[in-house]
């Protein structure tokens, strides 16, 4: 059967179809993070006059977290290159089920709207599901800020006629909790103290953004090692006008990184967060690969010209930042399905985050699970076109890459799931090579 290119369109797609087992050649741009656009875009509401901002991706999750502050009272305006939004309006609490109900990230609204105007309802968010992934540290530090918080049914609703500043310890770290947990402390009354605060850029990001916009956010001296942050509460609507460009994403980058890993040739990722990548770096090294970085041009080259160099390590496990993302553990996988000897990898973020598995092996891969949490995973010589599907986001992306190693033709259904992370990942791969299309 000859290969049938498709049309390159993404917006009505829902098939990604391609041909195994051509090396990546070229160059890439890095879009913007998701998973730093979406609080920041949440923190908009706090500004009191418009933000503008730069290198937003254009992926589903940014689309409904502006339609969300639409709902609220902002006006967002886009061009080709930045988006505007004017906050000053904020006058409606009730989010609309229709986006927030889709994904993760809505529930960080309940800081912000209660943060504005006092108070918030939101469905319980959606988004992905790879386990468990409770609310209760967002509860727990709105509710010592402050806030009245009730949960019927599938609602959310938190009031507070006035935010006092407290000192919140959480038990482990999550992002989420303690983006919401600032974005309510920016007008509390007096300092908040957050103790074992999460340490991802995608924290450190929204306290720049919110400095620039005139908060008072401060990170301890050795921020990475204790996770203690301070806000210091402003008089309420005096967050000003600001300009803020949405830094490259740390996965999306990781994701390409891997799939050469997976197809073997030379690429360049322009635009790459060198300085948040230092984990998956140090993987994709130990596994074989040749990496040169250029930190002042936010440059790296990986070369791999002969996929046998590839190696599995003995073990890897997932863990907070700087520790091995999450994120990318789906992707490794991928690649490990045809490296030589075996990886066990240990998630240790979320539960039931191995929906890969029962595709993968669809196509060859020798894989078993142990403990919930273990994946063992045996390289072969090659895994074999099929039909797979999508069962969340990152996992969408790794069967991809495990498409383009592939030998034949695979097909990913159900990529709605990488439409919310990715701007145009069949595009991304085509200009380096690969014969992908959607379908």
């Amino acid at each position: 059967m000859g290969w049938v290119m498709f049309e390159n369109n993404p917006d009505n797609a829902s098939v990604i179809r391609m041909k195994g087992g051509i090396p990546l050649y070229g160059s890439v741009q890095i879009q913007g993070s998701k998973n730093i656009a979406l609080p920041i875009i949440a923190a908009s509401i706090l500004v009191n006059g418009k933000c503008t901002l730069s290198g937003c991706p254009d992926i589903t999750d940014v689309d409904s977290m502006f339609r969300l502050i639409e709902s609220a009272g902002a006006i967002v305006c886009k061009n080709e290159n930045q988006i505007y939004v004017n906050a000053e309006n904020i006058n409606e609490y009730c989010m609309p089920s229709r986006y927030a109900s889709v994904m993760r990230s809505s529930v960080i609204l309940l800081g912000a709207l209660l943060g504005r105007i006092g108070e918030a309802s939101i469905d319980y968010p959606g988004g992905c599901v790879i386990g468990k992934r409770p609310i209760d540290l967002h509860i727990f530090a709105l509710e010592k800020l402050g806030a009245e918080i009730d949960i019927v049914g599938n609602k959310i609703r938190a009031k507070a006629k006035k935010l006092t500043a407290n000192t919140i310890h959480f038990p482990f770290s999550s992002v989420g909790a303690t983006q919401n947990t600032i974005l309510a402390a920016v007008y509390a009354n007096g300092i908040t103290k957050i103790e074992n605060a999460a340490r991802e850029p995608e924290v450190t990001a929204l306290c720049d953004y919110l400095n620039k916009a005139g908060a008072r956010v401060v990170l301890s001296d050795n921020f990475l090692n204790d996770g203690i942050i301070e806000i210091y509460g402003v008089e309420k609507n005096s967050l000003h006008d600001v300009e803020y460009s949405i830094p490259a994403d740390r996965i999306v980058a990781g994701t390409y990184l891997f799939a050469v890993l997976a197809t073997s040739g030379r690429v360049e990722l322009q635009n790459a967060p060198i300085d948040n990548m230092n984990s998956v770096l140090h993987t994709v090294i130990e596994m074989g690969a040749q990496i040169n970085k250029d930190i002042n041009n936010s440059r790296i080259v990986i070369e791999v010209p002969d996929r046998n160099m590839i190696s599995n390590l003995d073990f890897v496990e997932t863990g907070i930042y700087p520790g091995f993302p999450t994120d990318m553990q789906s992707q490794l996988m991928a690649v490990a399905c045809t490296s030589k000897g075996r990886l066990c990898i240990r998630e240790n973020i979320f539960s039931n985050r191995f929906k890969i598995v029962d595709e993968l092996k669809r196509m060859g891969a020798q894989i078993s699970i142990k403990n919930d949490n273990e994946a063992v995973i045996d390289g072969v010589a090659s895994l074999e076109g099929r039909n797979v599907i999508a069962k969340e986001l990152r996992g969408g992306a790794a069967l991809v890459s495990a498409g383009l190693a592939a030998e034949g033709i695979t097909t990913v259904t159900d990529i709605e799931y990488i439409k919310r992370g990715y701007e145009d990942i069949v595009n991304d791969f085509a200009r380096l090579g690969a014969q992908i299309s959607y379908d």
